[in-house]
């Protein structure tokens, strides 16, 4: 977190763009692993404060839809491979709502959703079967 916006959002690109030489010049399938996509969208909310534009909803940039597509879009099955992720998403407050969280959640085919709630009862594993989705059942 000591590097500048500029560098923290260009990370998953660049991770991805790694994936995708693999995919598709070693043709590889491969598996990504992504740890806060939290960090790609508050990099770019910075980056966005920096070049002087208005805030979109709670703060996040007027273009996080079209910044989270070009990221996403690109993990995807080609003739020559596949790109599968696994991805953690902070969910600020719990709000599954947000807008970041909330366009991320718009891009995955199942969400596991871990309840504080449930790990406060001690019941482990804490997934909430209400809150999680999976477009493939």
């Amino acid at each position: 977190m000591n590097e500048p916006p500029g560098a923290r959002m260009r990370v998953g690109l660049t991770a991805l763009t790694m994936a995708e030489y693999f995919r598709d010049v070693n043709e590889h399938d491969l598996l990504l692993f992504i740890d806060k996509i939290f960090r790609f969208v508050h990099a770019g909310s910075e980056v966005s404060a920096l070049l002087g534009r208005m805030p979109y909803v709670v703060g996040y940039q007027p273009i996080l839809n079209t910044e989270m597509g070009s990221l996403q879009e690109r993990i995807t099955s080609t003739k020559e491979g596949s790109i599968t992720s696994i991805e953690a998403v902070y969910v600020p407050t719990d709000d599954l709502t947000d807008p970041a969280p909330a366009t991320t959640f718009a891009h995955l085919d199942a969400t596991t959703v871990l309840s504080r709630g449930l790990a406060a009862k001690s019941i482990y594993p804490a997934v909430d079967l209400l809150d999680s989705t999976s477009t493939m059942l």
